[in-house]
């Protein structure tokens, strides 16, 4: 068994899967890996995810330190800034490797 954040997994296949499995999350680190995006640039680049989904799936990437959430409060309007951690960082080469089979499985599709 493995064990992160208080919750267990059976292998590290799931516990990998755990932390960025699901429809939205490795979209969000996929455009979070060029640099730091505002909230509503990451909406602008997935125009079909609902605000409350994209709101809970940044709050649970980021309770697991795969991004941060930096907010800047000097002048109004409130501007606030998610990016990859260094932990976030390590995931780079698995979203590519997954980013580029899709790509390859849509490719082969062509007709």
């Amino acid at each position: 068994m493995y064990e992160f954040n208080g919750k267990e997994y059976p292998c590290c296949a799931s516990l990998t899967m755990g932390i960025i499995g699901g429809k939205w999350k490795t979209v969000i680190l996929f455009y979070l890996i060029d640099g730091a995006l505002r909230y509503n640039e990451l909406r602008k680049k997935m125009p079909t995810v609902t605000e409350r989904t994209l709101s809970l799936q940044l709050k649970t990437l980021e309770e697991d330190g795969i991004i941060k959430r930096k907010v800047y409060t000097s002048k109004p309007p409130l501007k606030v800034e998610y990016s990859l951690t260094d932990l976030g960082q390590t995931l780079v080469p698995v979203v590519k490797s997954i980013s580029n089979w899709g790509e390859k499985l849509a490719n082969s599709q062509k007709v």
